[in-house]
């Protein structure tokens, strides 16, 4: 996510706090750095400009230069400004009207609208208990109907037909009064959109809009598009009154321009950010949580959600017990650890929530190949039957190669992952009752973590 910015504002963070005595001639010094950082980033020259004007005010203000640690005093305001260029805080979305609720998506052809609007309605579904329909009004698009059929089936929510010879506003009418009818909270309506800004695009969304009267018009723009992304978002906040914002795809290797410029140049609000191509790939965009992010100080609130949001608490408890009273910890088990860590949005985007310096030290670990390792253990145990998976004990040489063909990989893989098995079973024995204390203390507590003695983990 905005990696080329997060590295340069990382190493100017660094630079920074080891200032025992800042000075007119450092902070400018320093500013020019982030000025360039910025523009490099796609950031609108109006938005750098006024960034930088900001935090020079601040920085050669008494705040700064009275504080006994300047340089982190300085950190802190580059973090505050750089929040406040993207939002106060999080904009939540607004829901109060008499149900339906009308939402209302906008956003140029490949910017991701379909799949938003699926995130948002499994969003709506899970945080705010609420029943929801979706209807598409884009006509044009080959299959556009048909997808977002699938993915709202994927949310949990209600899907609304529409066919391609229909009118956007006949599908958004008929829409509504089967919402009114049946008694759904929120109507999404996904809307037709273009590869560049035209007049009958504006018409229509506008069209759109007068007869719906939303209670919320959220624009979805790509944050890899850059500077386009800016000149796209004037068009619609010219032709609608935009009330928030959704920026896609921030876990791709954008240069974050977007994020940075879209809330000043609309006036609307950053609402929603996609992290990940999965249905639950949205998050609530919290601007200073973002802010910390972007400058190398991780998001650790987020890591707990995420994490949180991951676990399946029932199983845990399930294994947790199991362990306790002594009951063999078997391949099932293992398989489960394997999938919760999937759940949990893959190490990828875990570590993108870090602070920088911690994934620094991991700048060794070949992501790609950890996740493809973790995908491969999983089908390995697949390809085994119920009884070898209780029992894996039974898993000899013909057995090996029978589920080595199955899952595709080399026998030496089936072994490796047997003996990762066999050293994590060990570890479990050492659990029961109060065995995991001893454990600890053996190892000498948390020091000796990750030292020779750590059985390697299925992930």
């Amino acid at each position: 996510m905005a990696s080329a910015l997060t590295d340069k504002l990382t190493r100017l963070v660094k630079e920074m706090r080891g200032q025992a005595r800042i000075t007119e001639s450092n902070v400018t010094d320093m500013l020019r750095e982030v000025r360039m950082a910025l523009l490099e980033a796609d950031v609108a020259l109006p938005v750098v400009r006024d960034f930088i004007a900001r935090v020079k005010e601040k920085a050669l203000g008494q705040e700064v230069l009275g504080s006994l640690k300047p340089g982190q005093t300085l950190v802190s305001i580059v973090n505050r400004e750089l929040a406040a260029t993207m939002g106060e805080g999080v904009a939540d979305i607004n829901l109060a009207a008499q149900p339906p609720a009308v939402i209302l998506m906008a956003g140029l052809q490949g910017a991701g609208k379909t799949t938003t609007t699926a995130k948002l309605a499994k969003h709506l579904i899970e945080k705010r208990k609420k029943k929801v329909l979706t209807v598409s009004g884009d006509v044009y698009r080959p299959a556009a109907i048909e997808q977002l059929k699938t993915v709202t089936k994927q949310a949990g929510a209600e899907w609304f037909p529409s066919t391609p010879d229909q009118k956007p506003l006949d599908i958004a009418h008929a829409a509504l009064d089967y919402a009114k009818k049946h008694y759904f909270d929120v109507l999404l309506v996904d809307t037709a959109g273009r590869l560049a800004i035209d007049e009958a695009l504006m018409k229509e969304i506008k069209d759109l809009h007068a007869a719906l009267n939303p209670v919320e018009t959220l624009f979805v723009v790509d944050a890899m598009q850059g500077q386009d992304a800016i000149n796209t978002a004037k068009a619609f906040k010219e032709a609608l009154p935009l009330t928030g914002i959704v920026l896609t795809k921030l876990d791709g290797d954008s240069r974050g321009g977007a994020a940075l410029s879209v809330r000043q140049i609309t006036g609307a609000p950053i609402k929603f950010a996609g992290v990940s191509e999965k249905i639950e790939g949205l998050e609530v965009f919290d601007a200073e949580r973002h802010a910390g992010r972007i400058l190398g100080m991780g998001d650790i609130v987020a890591l707990v959600e995420q994490v949180t949001a991951g676990v399946d608490m029932e199983a845990a408890q399930k294994l947790a017990a199991k362990v306790k009273s002594g009951d063999g910890f078997d391949l099932n088990d293992f398989l489960s650890q394997i999938q919760q860590m999937k759940q949990m949005g893959g190490l990828s985007s875990l570590m993108d929530k870090l602070p920088s310096q911690l994934t620094a030290k991991a700048g060794s670990l070949d992501m790609d190949k950890a996740e493809k390792d973790i995908k491969r253990k999983e089908g390995i145990i697949q390809s085994m039957t119920p009884l070898e998976r209780r029992k894996p004990e039974l898993i000899k040489a013909t057995r090996k190669k029978r589920i080595a063909n199955g899952a595709g990989v080399h026998v030496q893989e089936v072994n490796r992952l047997l003996k990762e098995f066999e050293q994590m079973q060990g570890m479990m024995k050492k659990m029961k009752g109060g065995g995991l204390m001893k454990m600890m203390k053996k190892m000498g507590g948390m020091k000796g973590m990750g030292g020779g003695g750590m059985p390697k983990m299925p992930f």
